[in-house]
């Protein structure tokens, strides 16, 4: 079969650009391996949101006593928070079927690989198209130490599947996912124990942040170990043992459950990509700012470059992968990028982290504000966190944002608007910000900044 343009991988990368390539005329193949919407859908970003929302709820529970009700009793069935998070990811998928019906995107329910750089084998068919677009995300990775073999040891698509809350987690890795689950099982009820090799949790986020979110997690009964290394797992009588190495120096921690979280590694294995002569590393499909692999007319999206494993940078790099076979022009800025972390409390980041800009010799200040100054955080009991902002001494700009506290998703949304615009801090302070909102933090933050 011949088409215009093959997208190798069904995740938000791969089926947002097939969608958008049909309606500007391309006859579009796209092949999905296991189920619509990746891993971000199925294994990733939405089942673990449900479980964070549950997990949010049951400790505001807990702590309906600071809201003047008491006497407030309540159980948690485990296995109907699993079953909404299922109807959410089944709706979900539902949708993004009918999106591409609708689009006539042919949909290809099989594995593809290459056979040469113009076509692509699935189930023994063939198929070719002048334009290949390589989305096919990442899977977990693992660290090469004794015992992270067993079957005991889940990873973050294996944990979202357990019917029990765990009495005690082990989480090996503080990042992104090790933090969301640890906060996860521990507003659940689990004794949680992370292990985290670098010295903050969180390593891409600016330090302010981590470190007031280490305070937070451990105030929530989550024990956190930093600069630690994990050496080894074995099961025992007692539990699930692993052991690690901090300052030269052993411990331990037993749990009856064991999470392994270290990242995630970009999907290469299967796509026969010698055959097509792309090349690649452990580090993912080596492109060009306009997503292009070293082979004409081959692009690689999202997880699998290795760029930024995030959804929604897999979604705007193949809008920009198509434009330019499209022959368009976009202003898609990919050095202003919204990312967070959906724990409790919440974190979120735009821009440059203090560490980047000393690294790159950029001049700036910093403007704060606590969320204890702010009336929107007084009226919901979120009166801990901070706003942190860092602007450019030369032109006043906003150039990071970093969030710590009720709604920083949205917050940190609202700030890489502001860098994507230009936004200066004399801009943003003549913006009228509505009241009383969480979003007054960040015009109280820029007052802070002194220039």
């Amino acid at each position: 079969m011949e088409a215009d343009l093959i997208i190798i991988g069904a995740g938000p990368g791969g089926y947002e650009t097939a969608v958008e390539a049909a309606k500007n005329g391309l006859k579009t193949i796209l092949f999905n391996g296991n189920r619509l919407g990746g891993t971000c859908l199925n294994e990733g970003c939405i089942p673990t949101k449900c479980l964070c929302k549950d997990s949010e709820i049951v400790a505001q529970f807990r702590e309906a006593d600071r809201f003047g009700i008491d006497d407030f009793t309540f159980t948690v069935d485990y296995h109907k928070i699993l079953e909404r998070k299922e109807n959410v990811v089944a709706t979900l998928r539902e949708g993004i079927a009918t999106l591409l019906k609708m689009a006539g995107v042919t949909v290809v329910n099989a594995e593809a690989s290459f056979k040469d750089s113009r076509t692509v084998v699935a189930d023994g068919e063939e198929y070719t198209a002048g334009n290949i677009i390589i989305a096919t995300g990442s899977v977990s990775r693992s660290l090469p130490i004794s015992g992270a073999d067993l079957d005991c040891v889940m990873d973050s698509t294996a944990i979202l599947d357990i019917d029990y809350i765990p009495e005690s987690l082990t989480i090996i890795g503080g990042g992104v996912i090790g933090i969301e689950f640890a906060s996860i099982f521990a507003n659940l009820g689990a004794k949680v124990t992370v292990i985290e090799y670098m010295k903050q949790i969180l390593p891409p986020f600016d330090s302010d942040i981590a470190k007031r979110m280490k305070q937070a997690l451990s105030k929530r009964g989550i024990e956190i170990l930093t600069g630690a290394a994990a050496k080894s797992i074995e099961k025992t009588d007692e539990g699930i043992r692993v052991v690690y190495e901090a300052k030269g120096k052993e411990g331990e921690v037993i749990s009856s459950d064991i999470l392994m979280a270290v990242g995630r590694a970009p999907r290469v294995e299967g796509l026969n990509l010698e055959a097509a002569g792309v090349e690649y590393s452990p580090k993912g499909i080596a492109v060009n700012d306009s997503m292009q692999t070293n082979v004409p007319g081959i692009y690689a999206i999202g997880d699998v470059n290795g760029r930024m494993m995030l959804a929604h940078v897999a979604s705007f790099q193949g809008k920009h992968a198509l434009h330019t076979i499209l022959g368009k022009e976009d202003d898609i800025q990919f050095q202003y990028v919204p990312s967070a972390v959906f724990s409790l409390p919440e974190c979120g980041m735009g821009g440059l982290t203090e560490e980047q800009c000393k690294a790159q010799g950029i001049a700036y200040t910093v403007g704060k504000a606590m969320y204890g100054g702010n009336g929107r955080a007084l009226t919901m009991a979120e009166d801990s966190g901070l706003c942190k902002l860092i602007f450019s001494k030369e032109d006043h700009r906003l150039i990071g944002a970093h969030i710590m506290g009720a709604e920083a998703a949205m917050l940190a949304q609202e700030c890489v608007n502001f860098m994507t615009a230009g936004a200066t801090a004399e801009s943003i302070s003549q913006t009228i910000f509505g009241h009383p909102t969480l979003s007054e933090l960040i015009l109280t933050a820029t007052g802070a900044a002194r220039f």
